[in-house]
């Protein structure tokens, strides 16, 4: 039998003393503060304007939900060819409406590469958010829309007293899954920066996958995956009680 030490909460301090887990950490964060809202703000609006349209509206909802269903792989090689150095996005500012004489490095910085990493997870998510929001905006009675107009609501009023209220819950749901998809990327990162330069782009799932991996600290990387449990949980505690807070 093997005689293995007891470490006890070893791994637990090493990772909360790593320089590394902090700034990966707040990439994490700032990801899912960009791309949650930019899901959910943009989702609604295509959501609000399909769900007024009668002719053609299957082809508009499936145009949305198109980026949904495209492999994470292809899209993110597609987004790295278009912002690598000597990629489509450089081409077109150098040769064609000649902006800059220099190629600009776009994915050789931190948050210039976490930009693009987040712009493609926004785009990505925007159909299940239209989706989502969609069928919960089908159930709001139109007896409250009539309601509001005799009271004279124009409408930004109604979306805000009548459309807003009525799809809370929807909200909330959105918002929790959004906010654990966020903490989780993994695939965009690996695929378009590989957490260059120097670990600065990596997330809390791409550097947990290297620890292990790379290195073969699997303590190190199980401990951190409890810390990100132990996060995503609370956070969603938190939101859980602000909505209902809000409801009160």
């Amino acid at each position: 039998m093997f005689n293995q030490p007891w470490i006890g909460l070893s791994n637990y301090r090493e990772v909360l003393a790593d320089e590394t887990f902090w700034t990966v950490f707040v990439n994490s964060v700032v990801y899912t503060l960009v791309t949650v809202p930019g899901q959910m703000a943009i989702g609604l609006f295509v959501a609000v304007l399909l769900n007024g349209i009668k002719r053609f509206s299957v082809g508009f909802r499936v145009i949305n939900y198109l980026p949904v269903i495209t492999s994470w792989v292809i899209a993110s090689l597609v987004f790295r060819y278009i912002f690598n150095t000597e990629g489509l996005l450089n081409y077109f500012l150098t040769k064609g409406i000649g902006i800059t004489s220099q190629n600009v490095h776009w994915l050789d910085s931190r948050w210039s590469g976490m930009s693009v990493a987040m712009i493609l997870g926004i785009w990505k998510g925007v159909g299940w958010n239209m989706v989502v929001f969609l069928a919960a905006l089908q159930q709001v009675p139109a007896d409250l829309y009539e309601a509001a107009e005799i009271d004279g609501c124009n409408g930004w009023k109604k979306f805000w007293n009548v459309t807003m209220p009525s799809i809370r819950g929807t909200v909330l749901f959105a918002l929790i899954m959004l906010t654990i998809g966020g903490f989780n990327v993994f695939t965009s990162i690996k695929m378009i920066t590989g957490g260059k330069p120097a670990h600065m782009t990596d997330t809390l799932l791409t550097w947990m996958y290297y620890k292990a991996f790379s290195t073969g600290k699997f303590g190190y990387a199980a401990a951190l995956s409890f810390v990100m449990a132990l996060a995503l949980g609370l956070l969603a505690i938190f939101q859980m009680r602000a909505m209902k807070n809000k409801d009160a």
